[in-house]
């Protein structure tokens, strides 16, 4: 494990991206600071550019495009964020009847 603040770095023949909002529920207030902090590691094609050819791109949504995201990023055929959407939901599902 290693923890940069270099996004190539970070990046560097990765399998798959994954990211998240950059001010969660309850973090309203932080939001526009954040967005100063994080602008930087917006996921673009560029940023995709460092990882290896064919990465996945993840995100557990919802994005906000534009920022943490570009539309690019989101809706190329290397996001796989509606499957991960889709598959919370039976994960979900599993762990309620585990749990009965």
């Amino acid at each position: 494990l290693s923890i940069t603040t270099n996004l190539e770095e970070a990046l560097a023949g990765a399998d798959a991206v994954y990211t998240d909002v950059w001010a969660s529920m309850g973090q309203e207030e932080e939001a526009e600071a954040r967005q100063k902090v994080f602008a930087p590691y917006q996921i673009d094609e560029h940023a995709v550019s460092f990882a290896k050819p064919g990465a996945l791109f993840m995100h557990c949504l919802p994005a906000k495009r534009g920022l943490e995201v570009t539309d690019a990023v989101i809706e190329s055929s290397s996001s796989v964020v509606f499957d991960q959407a889709e598959n919370r939901l039976h994960a979900q599902k599993a762990l309620l009847l585990m749990m009965l």
